[in-house]
């Protein structure tokens, strides 16, 4: 029997409801390069620094806190890949809603460098509109950290487009990953949704507009599913002229499903359905190869999903035999000085 309309909250029942959603996901990810050696709770505080110490151990006593799905202390030694997951409660939740970065939005850090998984609708840096953007929330994460060396982007990505991004830590490692991209010595790949159907394998070299004059550029692609009249496309720069990828789609006649500037506009409202899936290179400072793989997030899982595609894509699988690096790159539209 309904309860009564003076009982009944919609608003009430859909906040508790989304709330239980909230306090049922685990928080994971894997222990990477710059943890490696710490105690887990040095790792965690790495990771998720505006947690009180305090409150760190109180997790790690009760068991809230798992390592590669076993139980353990906090003066646990943790070692790179091993996989972290806090259980959820309302002090968790509340301390990552008010955190500059999700703990794994941190694909790969070292002594040199952070690799980012951005946000679709976050800005890469400061621009008149985007007072929030990425390199901000980099900056405020270290400093939490009690980091106050110089941070900065080593290469952009649209406002609309997901992915990772490269951060330089420190004016030495900022210029040598620089001088890195202007060499073409770090290989990009991006995983596309497009509009009409692409049954083969190809490259993009039409000229693009860039900085007010015609560049030449060249774009690589895969398709990886081919739906109705849609393409999930996998992508490598070669070149890195600014909106390369979606001038040449567009011109090529497949534009990017949700890009309102180069394409037909047929899908008003829809995310730009671009991410950069891969960043790959060897780091001049250490000599360490470095391969991120970024996972798509569920906004874009959803687009997939929206027009008939496999939703459940494994970016790995597409990306676990490729090279370290290609030839004949060059970034100096894409590189961030």
């Amino acid at each position: 029997m309904p309860l009564p309309a003076r009982f009944f909250k919609p608003e009430l029942a859909l906040a508790e409801a989304n709330r239980y959603l909230v306090l049922t996901i685990m928080t994971t990810w894997p222990i990477n390069q710059h943890e490696d050696g710490q105690s887990l709770l040095d790792a965690l505080h790495l990771r998720v620094p505006s947690a009180p110490l305090g409150y760190l151990r109180q997790l790690c006593k009760k068991q809230r806190i798992l390592l590669d799905a076993g139980t353990t202390d906090c003066d646990q030694i943790v070692s790179r890949g091993e996989q972290v997951t806090v259980k959820p409660s309302e002090r968790w939740q509340k301390l990552l809603a008010q955190a500059p970065l999700q703990p794994n939005q941190v694909l790969y850090e070292d002594d040199h460098c952070l690799i980012i998984d951005k946000s679709a609708g976050l800005a890469t840096h400061h621009a008149q509109g985007h007072d929030d953007n990425l390199l901000q929330r980099v900056r405020d994460f270290l400093r939490l950290r009690g980091e106050t060396f110089q941070v900065a982007p080593v290469h952009r990505l649209d406002r609309g487009t997901s992915g990772a991004i490269l951060f330089g830590k420190g004016k030495k490692a900022i210029g040598s990953l620089g001088q890195l991209f202007m060499a073409g010595q770090i290989t990009k790949h991006y995983l596309a949704l497009v509009q009409g159907r692409v049954c083969a394998p190809g490259q993009l070299d039409a000229p693009v507009t860039a900085k007010g004059s015609l560049k030449s550029a060249l774009t690589r692609f895969t398709p990886i599913q081919v739906v109705n009249d849609r393409t999930l496309l996998e992508l490598e720069l070669v070149t890195g002229r600014q909106h390369q990828i979606r001038q040449q789609l567009a011109a090529s006649g497949h534009p990017l499903v949700g890009d309102s500037r180069y394409g037909d506009g047929s899908a008003p409202g829809e995310r730009l359905m671009l991410h950069c899936s891969r960043l790959a290179f060897q780091n001049p400072l250490s000599g360490q190869a470095v391969h991120v793989i970024a996972p798509l997030d569920a906004a874009f899982r959803r687009g997939l999903a929206q027009h008939g595609l496999e939703a459940s894509v494994d970016v790995q699988k597409y990306h676990k035999d490729l090279p370290l690096v290609g030839k004949d790159r060059y970034n100096d539209d894409d590189l961030l000085q």
